[in-house]
């Protein structure tokens, strides 16, 4: 293994580790907010593998970039759908009264 694959491997292992650590210290009442803005970060990582992946002439390179795109797109809809979902439950219901 060249020195270049071990450092990214490392960083890539580190951000996984940090990243299960952050997000499972998170309290439930933030798990919307938390949501939509994974899922507008999301976003951008798609535009992003949208421009490596018209950028290269790789068949493997453009084949993991399909993938990575499709695997985000379905990640940012499903997360915006659970979001709207969980949005709903907070929603009062019409003939809905709390005079007590």
């Amino acid at each position: 293994m060249t020195a270049q694959l071990v450092a990214q491997l490392t960083v890539l292992v580190l951000a996984a580790f940090v990243g299960f650590e952050v997000i499972s210290k998170v309290p439930t009442t933030l798990h919307t907010p938390l949501m939509s803005g994974t899922n507008a970060i999301h976003g951008i990582v798609i535009v992003g593998a949208i421009l490596v992946t018209g950028l290269t002439n790789s068949t493997l390179v453009k084949a993991i970039g399909t993938v990575a795109i499709a695997f985000g797109a379905i990640n940012v809809v499903g997360g915006f759908l659970v979001t709207d979902r969980m949005l709903h439950m907070f929603k009062r219901r019409p003939g809905h009264r709390d005079d007590g």
